[in-house]
């Protein structure tokens, strides 16, 4: 009973502890107006969730192999890397965007910020049954925005009238507009 008290008094701090962490990292880090707009592209809460998943077991297997088990010691060090990764890459990717911009964030590198009209084109990558769209920037750089991410076709519909409409013109004059076939800007081959 001692056991399974300890145990679950161990996720109740470590649950916590990421909770204070995500807020604390919202107030620091996330203060553009693209990240109060509520608009995202964000990986799905299955990463952070199996990332403290993996953090809780890892303490167990840590705190079981403090007892003289050097296997269940470097495991247990190995799954709370591996799950403190997840929860990185989850806290710290996406793409957040309004109704004039957006701001594309990726684990280790600096945020960088576009308006819509700096979309020059698109690539269309199908990487093991997952859509990746490749967006190509006016600044010689790319974004990409990957199917199975939250919210990833909301996006690419509101770049695409945010498009239309800060570069002059409508929809309709849009022959390569095709959202079914996952064409919402020129290809880039028509660049």
């Amino acid at each position: 009973m001692d056991g399974i008290f300890a145990i679950l008094l161990v996720a109740a701090v470590v649950f916590g502890v990421c909770y204070l962490a995500d807020k604390g990292f919202s107030k620091i880090f996330r203060g553009a107006k693209q990240h109060q707009s509520g608009l995202s592209v964000r990986p799905s809460k299955k990463y952070g969730a199996f990332g403290l998943i993996l953090v809780v077991v890892g303490l167990g297997a840590l705190f079981n192999g403090l007892s003289g088990d050097n296997v269940l010691l470097v495991g247990g060090i190995l799954v709370i890397l591996m799950g403190i990764g997840l929860i990185v890459y989850y806290l710290t990717t996406g793409l957040f965007y309004d109704e004039d911009s957006f701001l594309y964030t990726s684990m280790g590198k600096k945020s960088l910020s576009y308006t819509y009209r700096d979309i020059q084109s698109q690539q269309l990558y199908n990487a093991q049954g997952n859509l990746v769209v490749e967006l190509y920037m006016t600044d010689g750089k790319s974004v990409t925005v990957h199917g199975n991410l939250t919210g990833a076709f909301d996006f690419l519909d509101k770049a695409f009238y945010g498009w239309c409409s800060q570069r002059g013109i409508t929809p309709e004059d849009c022959e390569f507009h095709d959202p079914a076939n996952s064409c919402w800007f020129p290809p880039t081959s028509e660049e």
